[in-house]
């Protein structure tokens, strides 16, 4: 009773005058015991004509439900069938309360028989309710019953994404409730239509295997079983943030059941780029690179622009320190391949390795780093043990030998006009507190130069930062002890007479924060202090502006490299450290500037040297050094008195270095380690080799207003903008290169109707080109033409570049152009 009230109730909501044949002579009671508000029951029982009269003459206005006991009347005897026509009928069986349920006409009732296992269930009925419109047409009626059985959007590929993901989950239950409700066919007929999809045993792991194999076949230019638009599914599939892994899963599976391996074998990867179906892809690639680098059968250019390709596609975050070691390795090569390591003068020396050969050391560790990250040392082994080879023998010792013939004729340790470390304070940090100003000074323990050179990019690319860099000699022996000391205002350093390597300055000792802090309240009259980095990223925001205000002078002493690499147990982590001490220093500089710090210097106390294979024994000083008094040994320098002289070591007094004492220094020459028993022998410092000398020195400022822009880019369109064919090639272009201060762009790129429907297929392109040569940032992308875009022939389209809102998953429109569609039935044809 209460069904046939709100069946009712829906239909005169659209209707004023409704009909109710009960055929069956079985609903009377219901009848009569209905209370329709605002609605007038009459029974029809040979009264038609004076009813018509009544309904269409006398009430116009009024709503009736006209009842009449038994079947309708044939149409020749029907009094009111002209009524009946235009209004409505209201059926009480099953399929026709259904129907009317959903405010669907009687043409729909083929559909209500055919799937009633569907319409049995209220909630799919409900289900089905939400999504109904006005022009609704059987096949898109059974598309969102289709929809409710799996839980997804009323579209084919939404459906089929569902589907797929119920697969790579080895259930069945969605599929199963589609053949319940006899929607098995009208699936098969969508992928046909759609698709091309045709099997003689039809099922979602037949179509998931079907799909995989002819994409792949597509992307290679071969013949396949399924249509193009197989190819905007499965690119709409594997990016899909909710179902990117069942792709994933069934992808492995496939690979497998295709026998993809041997395939690929067969193939060049300069074919494969583009392609992404499968993760074995990305091995087959990573592998044809790295014997085309060692085998010398690829050149820097090629291989750094396949790699750029990669970074597109779909697998390349499970390589990506695979990808970057190899891009590190190859730079590595092509870079000490064109590098000239003569010098004439420690200055000459120091600059080079400042402008340029600096970066042979970087390169070496970012290879290593991302070497270790990705686990797959084995297949990196080729590579590796020539990158090893070369950074040692062809570059590390190499440039070594030569700076230590300068070395060996100082009589000084000096390098004009090359800042001395222990004039540090004198030259760098003397001249604020003259112009009134305060200094904020970070000294980060072994941060070699090229480290401080990547930490000076980090720090550019940050909004209102500008930092520049410049080379720094720092003291030898280049340990902590006297680095630390060398940094502090000093009149005179001094060793200390005995056996600990400990350094005064003015006569106090340096070790430890609380003495360092002590040195610099005497030299500034208690205006200025020293605090361990962990101490001050525990502060809060209002600790920090007091410590701004109370003090000149803070020097700010952060310790990760040194602690790691001095470990025989941990030395082989040190590039890790240096990934790490970048993040933190990064941190502190921005705590800093947070607390109104406008002058920051970041410093060092001494470099090192790091290989990361087994030093090998001509590494180590064949000769033991001897003397009257050996104080103080460490794996690259002896401290001592009445030292022997020794054709492997350079001895230096404490004047030459220019401290005060009687102490005397040797340092073995270029590379060469000294025997320590129970230490590290791959990361070393002490000596006098460029890895551990030249530090750097980073001024730091915060600007106002904001300095960061991001590169614009341009579509460069030829002739025509017309599209003729089922393709459009389009070429783009990058203006500027991206430097610190100008920051690529990420664009989703795609061909779509006035209406905002996507017709061709969608890119993501990352411009993040630095090349200063206008014709590198220059590229052309191919979009191909979906089924959809027919229906738009001879319609204005639009290309269009849309950029991702921050923080968000909208999209705004960067830029547009509009083309004319206009595709004869031609145009897709091969001949």
């Amino acid at each position: 009773m209460e069904k046939i009230k709100q069946a009712l109730d829906k239909a005169f909501e659209k209707h004023r005058i409704v009909f109710w044949y009960d055929a069956k002579k079985e609903l009377r009671s219901d009848f009569e015991a209905l209370d329709l508000p605002n609605v007038e029951k009459v029974e029809l029982n040979n009264n038609e004509f004076g009813v018509k009269y009544r309904i269409l003459r006398e009430q116009p206005q009024q709503k009736f439900l006209l009842y009449h006991e038994g079947p309708q009347p044939a149409d020749l005897d029907n009094w009111l069938l002209d009524v009946l026509l235009a209004h409505h009928e209201f059926r009480t069986e099953r399929i026709a309360i259904w129907l009317s349920e959903l405010d669907l006409g009687s043409e729909f009732s083929d559909i209500a028989s055919e799937h009633q296992y569907f319409f049995n269930a209220a909630k799919r009925r409900e289900g089905l309710k939400r999504l109904r419109r006005d022009d609704d047409t059987p096949g898109k009626i059974r598309m969102k019953m289709m929809a409710v059985c799996v839980s997804a959007e009323p579209r084919i590929d939404s459906i089929l994404e569902s589907l797929l993901k119920e697969l790579s989950e080895e259930q069945d239950e969605k599929f199963k409730l589609i053949k319940r409700c006899n929607l098995e066919g009208f699936l098969w007929n969508q992928l046909k239509l759609n698709y091309g999809y045709e099997s003689d045993f039809p099922s979602i792991f037949d179509f998931s295997v079907e799909l995989l194999k002819s994409c792949y076949s597509l992307g290679l230019g071969e013949g396949a079983k399924l249509s193009s638009e197989a190819v905007f599914f499965l690119s709409r599939w594997k990016d899909s943030k909710q179902y990117y892994r069942a792709f994933e899963i069934i992808s492995k599976q496939h690979a497998d059941n295709l026998n993809i391996k041997h395939d690929l074998e067969q193939r060049s990867f300069e074919d494969l780029l583009d392609l992404d179906y499968f993760e074995l892809i990305d091995q087959k690639i990573i592998s044809d690179l790295i014997k085309g680098i060692v085998d010398k059968t690829i050149s820097a250019k090629d291989c750094e622009a396949a790699i750029q390709k990669r970074r597109l596609c779909h697998w390349y975050d499970n390589f990506v320190d695979v990808y970057e070691a190899i891009s590190c390795g190859v730079q590595f090569l092509h870079l000490l391949e064109g590098t000239n390591l003569s010098m004439t003068s420690m200055a000459e020396g120091i600059q080079n390795y400042a402008n340029c050969w600096f970066e042979l050391d970087q390169l070496y560790r970012k290879y290593i780093y991302h070497t270790r990250k990705s686990g797959q040392t084995s297949l990196l082994e080729r590579l590796s043990d020539r990158i090893e080879g070369l950074y040692s023998n062809n570059y590390l010792l190499q440039v070594n030998n030569n700076w230590q013939q300068l070395v060996d004729a100082c009589v000084k340790w000096e390098a004009a006009p090359i800042t001395n470390q222990r004039d540090f304070f004198e030259h760098r940090v003397y001249p604020f507190l003259t112009n009134r100003k305060k200094v904020f000074i970070v000294v980060s323990d072994a941060l070699r130069f090229e480290s401080g050179e990547e930490l000076l990019t980090l720090i550019r690319k940050e909004d209102r930062y500008d930092a520049e860099i410049k080379p720094m000699l720092a003291m030898i022996p280049s340990y902590t002890q006297l680095g630390m000391a060398s940094l502090l205002p000093n009149k005179e350093i001094a060793f200390v007479d005995d056996e600990t390597g400990t350094v005064l300055v003015n006569g106090h000792s340096t070790q430890g924060t609380k003495n360092r802090a002590k040195i610099l309240g005497d030299a500034i009259s208690g205006s200025a202090t020293a605090m361990n980095a962990d101490e001050l990223l525990g502060m809060n925001r209002e600790e920090c502006r007091t410590l701004f205000r109370e003090h000149d002078v803070v020097y700010v002493y952060h310790n990760r490299i040194d602690s790691t690499g001095d470990k025989k147990e941990s030395e082989g982590r040190v590039f890790e450290a240096v990934e790490e001490t970048l993040k933190e220093l990064i941190q502190v500089i921005k705590k800093l500037t947070a607390a109104n710090v406008t002058n920051l210097l970041v410093t060092s106390d001494h470099g090192f040297i790091y290989q990361n294979h087994v030093i090998d024994e001509s590494d180590f000083l064949v000769a033991e050094p001897s003397g009257e008094q050996l104080l103080y040994r460490d794996r690259r320098f002896i401290l001592g008195k009445g030292l022997a002289a020794n054709p492997g070591l350079k001895k230096f007094t404490s004047a030459d270095i220019g401290l005060t004492g009687d102490m005397e220094i040797q340092i073995p020459k270029s590379i060469n380690r000294l025997r320590l028993k129970g230490s590290g022998s791959r990361y070393v410092h002490g000596g006098a080799s460029l890895q551990e000398v030249v530090v750097p020195v980073i001024e730091i400022n915060k600007k106002r207003q904001s300095d960061i822009t991001t590169v614009e880019v341009d579509i460069l369109n030829g002739g025509s903008r017309t599209i003729t064919a089922g393709q459009l090639s389009v070429a783009f272009y990058q203006k500027d290169p991206v430097t610190e201060k100008v920051q690529a762009r990420t664009l989703r790129v795609g061909i779509y109707a006035q209406s905002g429907e996507p017709i061709s297929d969608i890119k993501e392109l990352i411009f993040d080109r630095a090349s200063e040569n206008a014709r590198e940032r220059e590229f052309k992308v191919r979009f191909v033409m979906t089924r959809a875009s027919e229906k738009f022939n001879n319609q204005d389209v639009y290309l269009k570049l849309e950029e991702q809102l921050p923080g968000t998953s909208h999209y705004r429109e960067y830029k547009s152009v509009r083309y004319l569609l206009r595709r004869s039935f031609t145009s897709d044809f091969d001949f």
